[in-house]
């Protein structure tokens, strides 16, 4: 069950990233199919290995295994900008935001 849920999530916010294997494999300091082979159900990371996954991504491990979350780089993007604004700026972001849901 679970090892189905980090293949499943590791191809998804790879590729959401926009990111080859072969580009994040030598990134995050591994042979060039680490990856793909990852994808492809061959094993597991280590838990550093695994962490430097998560780093590479932009996510909490947490974050990875949370299919409910489906942009958790782009969350973690907007929560640091709503942190340089003001009481007023985030209560004007607020008030976008539930227009849009509307």
């Amino acid at each position: 069950m679970f090892e189905e849920l980090f293949y499943r999530r590791l191809a998804k916010l790879r590729t959401e990233k926009g990111i080859s294997a072969r580009d994040m494999s030598l990134s995050i300091g591994q042979s060039a199919g680490y990856i793909n082979a990852l994808e492809n159900r061959n094993g597991f990371p280590s838990m550093q290995v695994f962490f430097y996954i998560c780093e590479y991504l932009g996510v909490t491990p947490s974050e990875f295994f949370d299919e409910g979350n489906g942009h958790p780089a782009e969350y973690q993007e907007i929560i640091g900008d709503l942190d340089s604004l003001d009481d007023e700026q985030v209560q004007n972001v607020k008030a976008i935001i539930k227009g849009l849901k509307r």
